[in-house]
């Protein structure tokens, strides 16, 4: 699925799903813009970029805050040129049982999983929108459409990531954008193995009985991405194993 000659932004890229995705659409052909709070992790993404042959660079960013996405929406203009393709995908997680959470974890989470691409969106869709052409991937979480427990907050903020992609695809269906989210289930990466699941035992009571990997959502955002979904847009693509089907 070629993307040759588009630029791309891949916030989180420094590891797990965000390193997939933007070694994907490197491979598709796509000059890639790797933005991640954790420098060291993305200049490693890149590296492996430019390994294969492709274009990347890096930019440090906490995707909540609107000055550095603005100035790494700047410095990837003038380094690659306009952005085509977005993937929302930096996120954090967390788990707190309801009445222990306090304001400030849940006004932390909802800023960065869910401001974070309304700001991030805001800054580089009118490049799309001048272009007459962009691709808009959010990455939400299966937790949002099955609800999980101790974790209020981030099912509110990936519920609230799958309402954002709706509401922009309406929006934006007749500008040439498309805007979808693929929502993870059970996905073997280094955030999952630092949380309280038992990953290898947990793994064991899904149909495939495997956790998935990043390289399975990676797919998923590369058809997203690409000429052969210009007539997808508001969707929900599902990458779970068999977990959760709607």
């Amino acid at each position: 699925m070629s993307l040759k000659g588009k630029n791309a932004v891949v916030t989180g890229g420094g590891k797990g799903i965000g390193r997939a995705c933007s070694l994907q659409l490197a491979r598709d052909g796509a000059a890639i813009s790797i933005w991640d709070l954790d420098g060291p992790s993305a200049e490693e993404t890149a590296a492996l970029i430019k390994g294969e042959g492709g274009k990347a660079m890096v930019c440090v960013v906490d995707a909540s805050s609107k000055q550095q996405i603005d100035d790494a929406v700047a410095r990837t203009r003038a380094e690659l040129g306009p952005i085509s393709v977005l993937v929302n995908n930096a996120g954090m997680t967390g788990f707190t049982p309801f009445m222990e959470m306090s304001e400030e974890q849940w006004d932390r989470m909802l800023a960065i999983n869910l401001k974070g691409p309304f700001l991030v969106t805001k800054a580089v869709v009118a490049d799309m929108l001048a272009a007459k052409w962009g691709r808009i991937v959010n990455i939400s979480s299966s937790s949002a459409q099955t609800g999980a427990a101790a974790m209020a907050h981030y099912v509110a903020s990936k519920g609230g990531v799958i309402g954002f992609t709706k509401a922009l695809a309406q929006e934006f269906a007749t500008t040439g954008i498309t805007v979808n989210n693929v929502p993870p289930g059970f996905v073997d990466t280094p955030m999952l193995r630092s949380s309280p699941v038992d990953v290898d035992a947990y793994a064991q009571t899904t149909p495939m009985k495997r956790p998935g990997k990043p390289e399975d959502i990676a797919a998923a955002v590369s058809y997203l991405a690409s000429e052969a979904a210009n007539y997808v847009t508001g969707h929900t693509l599902s990458v779970n194993g068999g977990r959760y089907s709607n």
